[in-house]
């Protein structure tokens, strides 16, 4: 009796995907250069001053397919070598390439790099992935409800736009292999199901962020600007992450004052500064609008640092007792030259676990700025 032939074979099905991976690498690239760059656009122009709805370009290295290539001196070799070489071991260099710091202009190709759009939500969803607002503890306000909606029912009937598509291919499975048709999915209307749902209350811890900034005259144009970057972020930061959230905004040079969000990312002011004014605001709304027994609250404030002398005094007094009912505080003072003020020594004199002091002296400090006020909680005893 004969045997009969037979053959095993291996279908590489990746080359069948090869658009969706060649994507994919190129997402991947996409974050990786965003990453790499977070410093320098979180203060970026076109990005801050248009207030959002805006794509912008980010530079990303090219990435060749594998190939054979020629040596450059067309030598008697293609592609084989000698053997006994190690990672690392320098092979050969590109004739005429000049080494860096040679006094002059090398003749070596360089690396091709390409510019793609990026647009702001990809920005904000590698930028915020590690971000929340710390210390946020359960507070007594029972009427802080928000409506959330839970799936809680399986029905064979409903709108299309409900429909359970794991549910219903399981339900036909079954009923074809009940038929002895095998894994032949055949649809039938029996075979829907949807999801139903009811609508739920749920609570939610309430907060407030006191966005505290200084705009006296002593607050030039890249003082200003710091700030407003700084805030841009926190701002859009909170809106897309928390439903139940206020905000405040507080402008202040000697006197302070409530104002809105347009005046706040707009104002220009001039004269002197006296920084208690604002804590002295900060404090009259939280005993005013903000009961702490029913908030989390976080003040910000952003100065130079350029105080009046004599309030030095006043002002880290009132920024002890805000701290009391703050789950988290934050001071910024940006250092365009110099040393740090007289006023950020006596906020480091501060003991306590929840304050949060950033030194900002170039842009880049601005990302290293929030990722520290928005870092994840810490045990505050």
């Amino acid at each position: 009796m004969g045997r009969t032939p037979f053959s095993v074979t291996h279908d590489d099905w990746s080359l069948h995907r090869k658009g969706q991976i060649d994507q994919e690498r190129h997402r991947e690239k996409v974050r990786r250069a965003i990453r790499e760059r977070l410093a320098d656009l979180v203060t970026e122009e076109s990005i801050v001053l248009s207030r959002g709805g805006t794509v912008f370009r980010v530079p990303i290295r090219s990435l060749e397919e594998y190939r054979f290539r020629y040596q450059w001196d067309k030598g008697p070799r293609v592609g084989q070598g000698q053997g006994g070489t190690k990672p690392g071991d320098v092979i050969g260099r590109m004739p005429g390439a000049k080494g860096q710091g040679a006094g002059q202009a090398g003749d070596a190709p360089g690396v091709d790099y390409y510019e793609t759009e990026v647009s702001l939500e990809e920005l904000e969803n590698i930028l915020f992935e590690s971000w929340e607002l710390p210390n946020r503890r359960p507070k007594d306000r029972r009427d802080m409800e928000v409506d959330h909606i839970e799936f809680t029912d399986i029905r064979k009937q409903g709108m299309m736009a409900n429909l359970d598509k794991k549910r219903t291919i399981l339900e036909a499975m079954r009923r074809n292999a009940r038929e002895g048709r095998g894994a032949i999915i055949d649809l039938q209307p029996d075979d829907l199901r949807f999801k139903t749902w009811d609508e739920v209350k749920k609570p939610e811890t309430a907060a407030v962020v006191i966005a505290m900034m200084d705009t006296s005259g002593s607050m030039g144009t890249f003082e200003k600007y710091v700030a407003r970057s700084f805030y841009f972020w926190m701002v859009r930061f909170l809106r897309r992450n928390y439903r139940k959230v206020e905000i405040a905004f507080i402008a202040h040079h000697v006197d302070a004052k409530e104002v809105s969000e347009e005046e706040f990312f707009n104002k220009g002011e001039s004269g002197g500064t006296r920084c208690s004014s604002a804590y002295e605001l900060a404090l009259e709304l939280v005993e005013r609008r903000y009961p702490p027994a029913s908030h989390n609250i976080y003040p910000f404030h952003f100065t130079d640092g350029d105080n009046l002398g004599s309030d030095n005094p006043r002002t880290v007094e009132l920024a002890e007792r805000l701290l009391e009912y703050s789950s988290a505080m934050g001071y910024a003072e940006v250092i365009s030259h110099g040393r740090e003020s007289r006023l950020m020594e006596e906020f480091r004199r501060i003991q306590a676990p929840h304050l949060r002091l950033s030194a900002i002296r170039d842009r880049e400090d601005v990302y290293r700025a929030l990722a520290s006020f928005f870092a994840p909680s810490r045990d505050v005893s």
